[in-house]
């Protein structure tokens, strides 16, 4: 609540979100959280400035003449703002009722760099109206403080609520509405046209969104110039389950700054999907594709196309995928830190050792329900991968208490382990919990404690 980049509205802050007729609305008192209401319908109000003189019966003034000047309303504007940047919101919103001065400075767009607002039956449309209407009063028709908008989980979104951050907040740089499934690509593609700045987009869940692009209008504005592209470099299109490769393909052409790509759940992408991918977007450092079923080995040799910069990447549940695209990632992407390949029943102790010794730096691997992966596997990560920190074996039906010994002999920092369904003996986590001492070990043998 101190952070001034981080002030929120999930709280009411001096713009209330309350429900019409709730005790908090009635009675004027602020709340910390959002109440429910009778109709079911949650709307944005905002105060009307408080008289200048102070009238609230709570409020004593030091002086014994009330007509005397508070101390601290001897200080200047400046540092006011700066107090009330400690300030939690539900006490900023306390602040904002004292007196028309307060009110003011309560509303300085400083003090709004961030909007978060939450809940399923708020009118999110009309909240954003009314904020950034009112963070546009010093500015006209736009909010050049506000930087950062988080309506996840708010289903009441529609375009029209988009639409008015696109016109009114060119200086946006961050933007997340996943869960709102109401909003589709025209919203979308408003807000990537008229923010140039934004750079991180969360449209998970989006099940309406197909594509990321410029609106045809600023496509042909800004081609000359810019070379129709967009500034994202973190994209989240988890579960935009219609997300197919001609989508991509259109992300991949307008978004080749992207460092961060998640797709899991996009059950349409293929090989080709990344094939155009890996053509224009040669800088990402992590990528999901997680359920992503119609990926196989010739998706990751794509991948393994970006070779040092790759960090991350999760293909778990990719059936179609074996030994052969793992040798392939290991080959290329040296400098790997996190692999997730659970559920890819096609991997092998083979698969393993090749990671092992190419991909030395691993910290963390998931290869859970990998069923042909056993102690030897184990191994080989041992003896090469002495910086592991997290590994999951979760139902790997071949790895045995031996091969947990050799991996906790030499990989001292192994912060989380996971052996849930293995068959492990009490005596083996026993000796993992006596070597790795910050382990945590994630196990169903009701004997270890």
């Amino acid at each position: 609540d101190s952070d001034l980049s981080m002030r929120t509205l999930s709280t009411p802050s001096p713009a209330l979100i309350f429900p019409p007729n709730s005790p908090g609305f009635q009675n004027g008192r602020g709340s910390s959280t959002s109440s429910s209401s009778v109709t079911g319908e949650t709307v944005a109000m905002v105060h009307s400035p408080p008289p200048t003189r102070l009238t609230h019966p709570l409020i004593r003034l030091a002086s014994k003449h009330q007509k005397e000047q508070a101390n601290i309303d001897r200080l200047p504007d400046h540092s006011m703002v700066q107090i009330f940047s400690f300030l939690p919101t539900n006490q900023l919103c306390r602040c904002a009722r004292v007196c028309r001065r307060w009110y003011n400075l309560a509303w300085d767009p400083r003090l709004w760099r961030t909007i978060r607002l939450t809940g399923e039956t708020i009118n999110v449309d009309r909240a954003l109206k009314v904020l950034t209407r009112r963070l546009c009063q010093d500015t006209p028709n736009v909010c050049l403080m506000l930087e950062t908008v988080i309506v996840s989980g708010c289903r009441r979104l529609t375009d029209r609520g988009l639409y008015t951050i696109a016109q009114c907040c060119p200086e946006l740089r961050k933007l997340e509405v996943s869960g709102c499934y109401n909003i589709s690509n025209e919203a979308v593609f408003d807000v990537v046209s008229l923010c140039p700045n934004l750079e991180h987009l969360d449209v998970s869940g989006c099940s309406k969104v197909t594509c990321i692009s410029l609106t045809r209008e600023a496509s042909i504005k800004l081609s000359p110039l810019h070379g129709k592209q967009i500034s994202i470099r973190y994209l989240d299109m988890t579960d935009c389950f219609v997300l197919e490769d001609e989508g991509l393909h259109t992300i991949a052409a307008h978004c080749t700054q992207l460092t961060h790509l998640y797709l899991r759940r996009c059950v349409r992408i293929t090989d080709e999907g990344l094939r155009c991918l890996m053509i224009y977007c040669t800088a990402v450092k992590e990528l999901s594709v997680s359920d992503c079923r119609f990926v196989s080995d010739f998706g990751l040799r794509e991948v393994a196309k970006l070779e040092s910069r790759l960090r991350y990447l999760s293909i778990a549940h990719c059936g179609r995928v074996t030994d052969v695209g793992v040798r392939y990632v290991a080959k290329y992407c040296g400098k790997l830190r996190y692999l997730n390949a659970r559920g890819c029943e096609g991997i092998t102790d083979h698969g393993v050792e090749y990671l092992a010794k190419n991909c030395t730096k691993l910290k963390a691997l998931d290869i859970g329900k990998c069923p042909l992966v056993s102690d030897a596997g184990l191994e080989f990560l041992a003896l090469n991968c002495f910086n592991l920190k997290r590994l999951s074996l979760k139902s790997c039906e071949s790895i045995t208490g031996q091969g947990l010994q050799i991996v906790a002999a030499n990989c001292f920092d192994l912060q989380m382990l996971n052996v849930q369904d293995c068959d492990v003996s009490v005596d083996a986590l026993r000796f993992v919990k006596r070597h790795c001492k910050r382990c945590i070990i994630e196990h169903t043998n009701p004997a270890f404690f």
